[in-house]
């Protein structure tokens, strides 16, 4: 005979563990946040993916100004724009091989030759904000950073607008049964 705790293991899969558990419910809660605001699809889906771009962009101290700049000059929601950046931060982990393909795809675009994985290694921080750092190192990753930036980006565009629209329709579809 099965016991309630068996019959719930059943139903609901096994236990996620606790970081697990934590990340699925931060994104449930931004996914929510990002599909109950009061604004069209089309501005939501294009706010998300202008902050998933910028999200990709090695620029890291700029990226919430910037997408929230970028927003306001579509003229699209700059609340999803915002939340978009941050929620790209999931990715924070994985963002120094993110940044070396990057660099690598972007010195390849540019012909230039690349520089030796052990410079990234002996840089210090604050080298990156020079100009002559920026021009051998910063301006192939950022030329880099657009293959998949814009890519992320439509996608990010197509799904959101898909969500809302499908999250608004059920809604009001809900609300004429109701009446």
């Amino acid at each position: 005979m099965a016991t309630p705790e068996t019959k719930d293991a059943r139903r609901y899969g096994p236990h996620l563990p606790k970081r697990l558990s934590q990340l699925k419910g931060w994104l449930a809660e931004h996914h929510m946040t990002l599909i109950s605001i009061a604004d069209t699809p089309h501005s939501i889906a294009l706010g998300s993916a202008i902050g998933i771009f910028f999200g990709f962009t090695p620029l890291w101290s700029l990226k919430t100004l910037l997408s929230i700049a970028v927003a306001w000059l579509f003229r699209c929601n700059k609340i999803a724009a915002a939340i978009a950046v941050t929620l790209h931060d999931i990715f924070l982990p994985l963002m120094p091989a993110i940044y070396y393909w990057q660099y690598r795809v972007g010195a390849i675009v540019l012909h230039r030759q690349r520089t030796h994985r052990g410079v990234f290694q002996h840089v210090p921080l604050w080298h990156y904000l020079r100009w002559d750092t920026f021009s051998t190192l910063g301006w192939p990753m950022l030329v880099g950073s657009l293959f998949l930036a814009v890519p992320s980006a439509i996608v990010v565009y197509v799904l959101m607008r898909m969500l809302v629209s499908r999250s608004r329709g059920a809604r009001s579809g809900a609300e004429k049964a109701q009446i």
